[in-house]
């Protein structure tokens, strides 16, 4: 769910727009990192992660379109209104994580961003670099591109900062010598498609347990193919986006779940601002299925 736009003094009074949020219900017995005051405070509480974790964050119409299309970049900011709450949590998720993981597909749909937590939420980037210092994390999280073809605008802005590139062994070779210098290719598959499980493998090799991913929809597709997906935050817009004869897809692509293979969810946390709902779900262990063959194609 991507959008375009020293420490800190021990103050409970959150910065400008960042008003507190309303919690409406939260699970009890949840993992806390015991965010910085500040964040505590605009957040109405602590957050936390039972690592190795693997979490998705969206932002979802009421009528639930996550994208508006190709045709219209960076559509996340239309469906969420550009909403300071919405941009808090994001921040605050990816300064929570180790890595941020996207598709190829996400990365040419916002062609000016940049997934660090300061990027969404500026006003509040002391406050998430007291987080990850006091988390032991690196200074921003590194971020982590999935194409199987190596299809990648290596000029954007995020690339230009250094990435993971997750890629097969013909991704490799069509990337060699274009990316930039700072970015490292990771060749995750020795055929035609990527497994998740492959790069997240690779990922925790290097340190990264606490994985945000930011989609899109084909790559929550083939994480939830894989039984990957460990939580989901969703923000629901008080907004309908409408579908008429375009692709506007919804949280999840390339695989049908029901009614052979359902995946439940547990709401852990529920908060609000206005009109905007705040949801944290946990995924239930899976009941015994055949697992698909993904092909990560982007």
């Amino acid at each position: 769910m991507a959008e375009d736009t020293a420490a800190h003094p021990a103050s409970a009074t959150p910065p400008d727009s960042l008003e507190p949020l309303e919690l409406l219900y939260e699970e009890a017995g949840q993992p806390r990192f015991t965010l910085p005051p500040t964040l505590a405070t605009a957040y109405n509480g602590d957050l936390g992660f039972t690592t190795p974790c693997v979490y998705a964050n969206f932002v979802t119409s009421i009528d639930g379109v996550v994208a508006l299309g190709p045709e219209y970049p960076s559509s996340g900011s239309a469906i969420s209104g550009h909403e300071p709450a919405d941009r808090l949590v994001m921040g605050l998720l990816r300064a929570c994580a180790d890595a941020v993981l996207i598709g190829a597909g996400t990365l040419r749909a916002t062609p000016r961003h940049r997934w660090t937590p300061d990027h969404v939420c500026p006003q509040a980037a002391p406050d998430f670099a007291e987080l990850r210092q006091n988390l032991g994390r690196a200074t921003q999280p590194e971020l982590v591109v999935v194409t199987a073809s190596g299809d990648v605008p290596t000029m954007h802005p995020a690339l230009q900062s250094g990435a993971l590139v997750a890629t097969t062994a013909d991704g490799a070779h069509r990337l060699n010598g274009h990316l930039p210098a700072v970015c490292k290719i990771l060749t995750a598959a020795e055929g035609p498609t990527v497994r998740m499980v492959d790069v997240l493998a690779a990922l925790h090799a290097h340190g990264h347990t606490a994985v945000l991913t930011e989609g899109g929809p084909h790559l929550i597709g083939h994480l939830l193919g894989e039984d990957l997906l460990d939580e989901l935050f969703l923000t629901t817009s008080p907004v309908l986006a409408g579908r008429a004869g375009t692709t506007r897809p919804g949280l999840i692509a390339g695989l049908e779940l029901l009614p052979n293979r359902p995946a439940w969810t547990d709401l852990i946390s529920a908060r609000r601002r206005d009109s905007y709902l705040f949801l944290r779900y946990r995924l239930r262990p899976p009941r015994a299925h055949v697992r698909p063959q993904t092909a990560l194609v982007s």
